[in-house]
């Protein structure tokens, strides 16, 4: 088909597109190849073809469109579904040579189909957002390396484990990966077993399976994860890698013995997800010109604060990525290292050995550093050595626990360090939450919201009457809690002279913050309000989220 165009010779394109693998889609390389120009080659063959063609780069499909059809249907067919209106239902190919089988895929809907041809960049974009099924991922998962030893083995060989445990290991992983859960929760008791899985933040109840799954089910988990099997009276720490689909998954493994038997924690590790380009975090647009201006400091000290589960990671790992350059040496101490980062040095944290935070700071500064990142600043020794370090040259990135920024200078004065030094050392301040986004697919307009609830929560009188308040009503595709995924809210507090003239004089968080939003800071909730007025989140989510905001 694509050397009948004259546009490009077949020998030249046979090599990319031998591969007779059915779940691997050759066409993509075509992509590769600097003179392949694939909207035009579309634009040719759908009039060669007598066939629409339509630019699907920038269309937004909804999921339930997607879900018409499997992803299996969808790679074995190379048609994906993008309307269905009128009782016909519209597929985008980019092989005009798929109109062959429009037989066989109008018996798989039921209804008539039409086709529209697109571009193979296009195509790629909405398959690769189509979401797996749990049994497509069952159908391709495996493990990719195990750090399990024999004598780990020996008490509870694999095969005596059971075919039907196994299996049901598979699906507990496969669902959790999913549904885009960030842990799975393996829970013993007396009488029961349950299984847990945190989506969005929130634990969801997912299964129980027989209480005599209990112990195979456990053995299955720490076998994967590298652990001690005959050990079942102290905690431990183990890693799986899965190849899920297209993607390989890491679960970070925790046991804890319990009065009935070890709770298996597993927290998911998809760096797919890892989302790097700091414009789509949720900054708004002040506020990512005052973090980026800091960070792009030559020294100086730039903290993340928030509670555990508000993304400081994300923040942290995508300031990294901006920095990220051939010409700077990049050393970060983690505790563990969630995500591994080309071109930075990444160092785990191991107290068993002594390699704490304090004593990666002390050796990183005899690395020729140009920036730090440490995991968290938890007492005096790893402060001052952070200080220190900001004061002699180099760029310090780190978190805290605290509720908001301007509270993050009362905990690094509370920990013992001299106020001159803080004034010295400190760029800025990020605190951040996670709200749960309104599921667009049931998103409706909340009645319930009166102008007074709004201008009670903060929002200007004057504001109250204009805005549109959202919420989802619960469907399918957000197991009908109404939200689908998160977006974080930000409070920046850039260090100024006036802020820096409060803390010498001892002045507390309170008296910071207001200098703070007198020149200009939006607080947690005013940001979170800010995602309101967007129709990204609802009211209930963002007062919760920034209920510790007393300005």
């Amino acid at each position: 088909m694509i050397g009948q165009t004259g546009m490009v010779p077949l020998k030249d394109l046979r090599p990319l597109l031998e591969d007779k693998d059915p779940n691997i889609i050759t066409e993509f390389r075509l992509l590769e190849l600097p003179f392949f120009d694939d909207v035009r080659f579309g634009q040719m063959m759908a009039e060669k073809f007598k066939l629409p063609f339509v630019d699907l780069t920038k269309a937004v499909i909804p999921e339930q469109i997607v879900r018409l059809l499997k992803k299996s249907n969808v790679l074995k067919y190379r048609a994906l579904p993008v309307q269905r209106k009128g009782g016909v239902v519209t597929l985008a190919i980019f092989d005009p040579s798929i109109t062959k089988l429009a037989g066989d895929l109008r018996t798989i809907f039921q209804l008539p189909v039409d086709m529209v041809l697109t571009s193979v960049s296009a195509w790629e974009k909405h398959f690769n957002n189509i979401p797996d099924s749990v049994e497509d991922i069952m159908r391709n998962m495996h493990e990719i390396s195990t750090t399990a030893d024999d004598k780990n083995t020996e008490a509870v060989k694999e095969e005596d484990i059971g075919d039907d445990v196994i299996r049901y290991c598979n699906r507990v992983l496969a669902e959790a990966y999913v549904k885009k859960a960030s842990d799975i929760h393996f829970e013993p008791y007396e009488k029961d077993f349950r299984i847990r899985i945190r989506i969005d933040g929130s634990l969801v109840e997912i299964d129980k399976p027989p209480h005599n799954y209990t112990l195979p089910l456990l053995s299955r988990v720490k076998i994967l994860a590298g652990m001690d099997i005959s050990e079942r009276r102290k905690p431990q720490d183990g890693r799986i890698k899965m190849q899920m689909g297209p993607r390989a998954i890491d679960y970070r493994v925790s046991s804890l013995p319990t009065l009935f038997g070890e709770k298996i924690v597993l927290r998911l590790l998809d760096s797919s997800n890892l989302q790097l380009d700091m414009t789509k975090l949720g900054f708004e647009k002040k506020q990512l010109s005052i973090f980026k201006d800091n960070i792009h400091q030559p020294y100086g000290m730039c903290l993340v604060t928030g509670p555990t589960g508000s993304g400081k990671t994300t923040t942290l790992y995508s300031a990294l990525a901006e920095l990220n350059q051939s010409d700077v040496n990049i050393s970060t101490a983690e505790d563990p290292v969630e995500f591994n980062l080309r071109g930075i040095n990444q160092v785990n944290v191991r107290r068993e050995i002594d390699l704490t935070f304090a004593s990666a700071l002390k050796a990183f500064l005899r690395q020729d550093p140009d920036i730090i990142m440490v995991g968290e600043i938890r007492d005096f020794e790893v402060g001052e050595i952070a200080v220190e370090a900001a004061l002699t040259g180099h760029l310090v990135l780190s978190t805290l626990h605290t509720n908001d920024a301007p509270s993050t200078v009362t905990r690094l004065l509370n920990m013992g360090i001299e106020p001159f030094l803080v004034v010295a050392s400190l760029n800025v301040v990020v605190a951040q939450r996670l709200c749960r986004k309104i599921c667009p697919n049931c998103k409706i307009e909340d009645n319930s919201i009166t102008p007074q609830t709004l201008i009670s929560c903060g929002i200007a009188p004057g504001s109250a009457e204009k805005i549109k308040v959202f919420k989802g009503k619960g469907c399918k595709f957000c197991n009908n809690t109404g939200y689908k995924g998160r977006v974080a809210i930000y409070e920046v507090m850039a260090i100024s002279p006036a802020i820096k003239e409060i803390i010498l004089r001892g002045g507390s968080s309170d008296d910071i913050k207001r200098m703070a939003i007198q020149e200009g800071m939006k607080t947690l909730r005013m940001s979170a309000l800010t995602k309101v007025a967007q129709g990204l989140t609802t009211l209930d989510e963002a007062v919760t989220n920034s209920a510790a905001d007393k300005l």
